[in-house]
């Protein structure tokens, strides 16, 4: 190969492989349209040449920023992060697979009071756009619709729903929901109450509640609606929602927290109230965080593939980017039991 004075370029390249310039481009960036052998003697020309891709130069050509943008939203915490410890644990597979495709990731905290839905895009700060929560959904909706209308390239980690705005991944919360109720009544409890807003509010809640009836009717028992308290994801409305069970007097054996976050808040207002779990409460939760498995007892709980999560919404977000079509996918749960419902 002769030497080449000064750094190497995609011309140079393509004049050595006997290419255009655009094959080159094209087999540096592992496109399909070119086949195998051209683009393995290109890139192994672009080694002896030690060529570097200019990120800002084929970003600019193509009109992308190399970017996306991860959006997470304020939840109520008893710390100062504000940020569901479910979504933290789903960060580093959503960093990863973002690598992987070449892409940077920008992460940015969002109150929802303000106006997140403005575009990423026309400012060219991110190619698309990843939610990570979005507090109430019906008042969320407008704003999914406002960025489906300008055209915004969008994925977010929720339930999928019949006529939703954009696209969603998400567990498949009522089967998650239907086993680890299935779960407590082969322990033998009879009376379940179900901590959570189960209301088109909170979606993921709703469907976890729709799993939980659902066992409850296959094994011939009555869905009781004394048992059901409304909560949303933190310790205290769990530990709230169990001194309302208590202090009505309302008889139970067993909880259903629709978060892990809600079940250790539940735990919490059984000890106090001098209630042993789970020899006279079992206790339940969803998510596995990494929490569940360090208190004492440890929590059983509905598992939700974080990993597998985060690889989806990266590849169906650049997906949607490159103008290929997209679907909601609805990835299955898997449950994790320990101590808290009488595992060894």
């Amino acid at each position: 190969m002769a030497p080449i004075k000064g750094k190497a370029t995609s011309l140079d390249i393509a004049h050595l492989a006997g290419v255009s310039q655009p094959t080159v481009s094209r087999a540096l960036r592992g496109s399909p349209m070119v086949n195998e052998e051209t683009r393995k003697r290109i890139q192994a020309i672009a080694a002896e040449l030690n060529y570097k891709v200019d990120k800002n130069a084929s970003n600019l050509r193509r009109q992308h920023s190399g970017t996306i943008a991860l959006l997470f939203f304020e939840d109520p915490t008893p710390d100062d992060s504000q940020i569901n410890p479910f979504f933290l644990s789903m960060l580093g597979s959503i960093t990863r697979a973002c690598a992987l495709q070449g892409y940077d990731l920008l992460i940015s905290f969002q109150q929802l009071s303000t106006n997140w839905q403005a575009d990423y895009e026309d400012s060219n700060k991110a190619d698309g756009l990843i939610l990570l929560g979005y507090g109430d959904y019906l008042e969320a909706q407008q704003r999914l619709q406002k960025l489906v209308r300008q055209g915004t390239h969008f994925v977010r980690w929720g339930a999928v729903l019949p006529d939703q705005p954009g696209v969603s991944i998400g567990c498949d919360n009522r089967q998650g929901g239907a086993d680890i109720t299935r779960h407590l009544l082969e322990q033998g409890r009879r009376r379940i109450a179900f901590i959570g807003d189960a209301s088109n509010h909170y979606p993921e809640f709703l469907e976890r509640y729709r799993g939980y009836g659902q066992a409850l009717q296959e094994a011939g028992m009555q869905i009781d609606p004394r048992l059901q308290v409304d909560a949303i994801t933190t310790e205290q409305a769990g530990y709230d929602a169990v001194l309302h069970l208590l202090d009505q007097q309302i008889t139970f054996d067993a909880l259903f927290a629709a978060s892990d976050l809600i079940a250790i808040g539940a735990m919490k207002a059984l000890h106090e109230r001098g209630l042993v779990v789970p020899q006279q409460v079992a206790v339940a939760g969803f998510d596995d965080i990494p929490m569940a498995g360090f208190i004492s007892p440890g929590l059983s709980t509905v598992q939700q593939d974080t990993k597998l999560a985060g690889t989806m919404l990266v590849e169906t977000l650049l997906r949607q980017i490159n103008g290929e079509p997209v679907e909601s996918r609805v990835l299955p749960a898997r449950l994790v039991l320990r101590r808290s419902t009488g595992m060894a």
